[in-house]
């Protein structure tokens, strides 16, 4: 069971060096990008890449300083709002680039007057074909039901375009090693979901660059285990969530190297009081004596080891999975194009 995904998760590091290898791509989009006078940006996307968008905003907001927003696609399928979109850019992310409400907003968001830069793994796709730039993800067909090498994609994706716009260099070639290296900690991954328990609360927690990850591992573990899983700020599990915490329930950590771990120090130990073994995705620092650590990539930048560690979450989505006798393939109720309005 997991064959599949199995495999696609082992082709990541191709996949990085993929892009990397066509970043020229992105040096003609950011020209583009700088003819025009984009005053905010939004980025339009659903599921896994809606995860993904997250890490754009956070690019975009730290790096270039540019107000970010998250599109609602409703106002327009379902409200027919008249948008109105001057100096806008509109970057669309998608696996498919076939979600019928993602096409439909994209459609009159451009017409409204944005600048549509499209992400996908389909060149001949309604979102590649509709946008004024596309930056094909290059991730190779995906099968598994649960995306795994193409939200990697979008995640190098968008750090290139934010690269190149900014003018700010990252070791891009570290990430192929350390890809590598996380695919061998395979069974350094199996130990944190011997803690695990399908029957108890799992909570994933993260901060900053680490939170789109946060939410992507629970949900990869909600569509490959089929139990509800919740992914979270650690500011806002702060904020109210914590008071279902207890001692039965398994919180998991994402904290990649070069993220201040000073700031988790407080959160971190109100979380001990009630669930003292924690499991760690990425720096050890902060970890107990009887913590499970999952070491994560140590690219020298916060952000480049947060695009490397996607691979460690997603094999613990895997090991769970098969630990819990489900093949995560093929998930119950789950389909790889999702339509809806």
């Amino acid at each position: 069971m997991g064959k599949i995904m199995e495999s696609e998760i082992a082709e990541i590091p191709a996949v990085f060096q993929r892009l990397i290898s066509h970043i020229e791509e992105y040096a003609r989009v950011t020209e583009l990008i700088k003819t025009k006078e984009i005053k905010s940006v939004l980025i339009l996307a659903r599921g896994t890449s809606d995860n993904a968008a997250h890490f754009l905003k956070y690019l975009i907001e730290i790096e270039l300083g540019l107000p970010v927003g998250l599109t609602s696609p409703s106002s327009v399928t379902i409200y027919k709002t008249k948008l109105r979109f001057q100096n806008t850019l509109v970057v669309a992310l998608s696996q498919s680039g076939q979600s019928t409400d993602l096409v439909e907003y994209a459609n009159s968001a451009k017409s409204a007057g944005a600048l549509l830069i499209s992400m996908t793994n389909d060149e001949t796709s309604s979102l590649a074909t509709l946008a004024d730039f596309h930056l094909p993800l290059m991730a190779g067909t995906e099968i598994a039901v649960a995306a795994t090498k193409s939200y990697a994609a979008q995640l190098l994706s968008s750090l290139l375009l934010v690269s190149t716009w900014s003018g700010k260099k990252f070791e891009l070639d570290t990430l192929v090693v350390h890809a590598k290296l996380m695919l061998a900690k395979s069974e350094l991954v199996a130990q944190g979901v011997a803690l695990c328990d399908p029957n108890s609360e799992i909570v994933v927690l993260g901060r900053g660059f680490s939170y789109p990850n946060a939410r992507e591992c629970a949900l990869k573990i909600q569509e490959t285990s089929k139990i509800s899983v919740q992914g979270l700020s650690i500011a806002d599990y702060m904020h109210g969530p914590i008071s279902a915490l207890t001692k039965d329930t398994r919180v998991i950590i994402i904290a990649p190297n070069g993220f201040p771990m000073d700031s988790l120090k407080t959160d971190i130990a109100k979380i001990r009081n009630s669930s003292p073994k924690l499991i760690w995705i990425g720096s050890s620092q902060l970890a107990g004596p009887q913590d499970v650590v999952i070491s994560g990539a140590n690219c020298g930048s916060e952000i480049l080891s947060s695009i490397v560690d996607v691979i460690a979450l997603q094999l613990l989505a895997l090991h769970f999975a098969r630990k819990n006798g489900l093949d995560p393939d093929s998930p119950a109720g789950l389909s790889k194009v999702t339509h809806t309005i």
